[in-house]
């Protein structure tokens, strides 16, 4: 059978920054679960940060320019905290390689789990085109990354793996 990656917010754990969850109601996801097929997984906790925690994001870049040491995640109140977000990507890979998960669903716009959209690090809820730090992890092992609006297409992609 094979394992899906998700965010534990979507699954209504209350790891965000803020201390809350979210929670993502879909037939499919609810399936997945009765199934046994998900792992759900924090990065930003399983790295070292507590909840609740200030809000991060990264600046100058995404997250392959902050693994190519380019670019770096700092608080509002500018402490770094790129080595928690490090670890919890490396992390989540360890998970993801030693459970055979290949495809995974995480949360859009957070500076660990977003696949196309994350905020641009002015702290004013604009966003910028790029991933986060553990999404390019992921995508750099191989693993397909789905965000938590693109459900139909990871259901058609474990379709797909479970058939060949």
């Amino acid at each position: 059978m094979v394992k899906i990656l998700i965010s534990a917010c979507l699954l209504g754990e209350r790891v965000r920054y803020d201390g809350g969850d979210a929670r993502l109601e879909h037939p499919t996801v609810a399936r997945w679960h009765r199934e046994g097929r998900l792992i759900l997984f924090c990065p930003e906790v399983a790295g070292g940060l507590p909840v609740p925690r200030p809000p991060a994001e990264i600046i100058q870049g995404d997250g392959g320019d902050v693994l190519q040491g380019r670019s770096q995640v700092v608080t509002w109140k500018g402490e770094t905290v790129t080595r928690y977000f490090l670890e919890g990507a490396r992390r989540a890979l360890g998970i993801a390689l030693a459970d055979g998960v290949r495809l995974a669903v995480l949360k859009e716009y957070s500076p660990s789990c977003g696949k196309y959209w994350i905020y641009d690090g002015s702290f004013c809820r604009q966003q910028r085109k790029g991933a986060g730090v553990t999404t390019a992890v992921l995508q750099n092992a191989g693993i397909k990354v789905f965000n938590e609006h693109e459900i139909e297409l990871a259901d058609a992609y474990l379709q797909e793996l479970e058939s060949s």
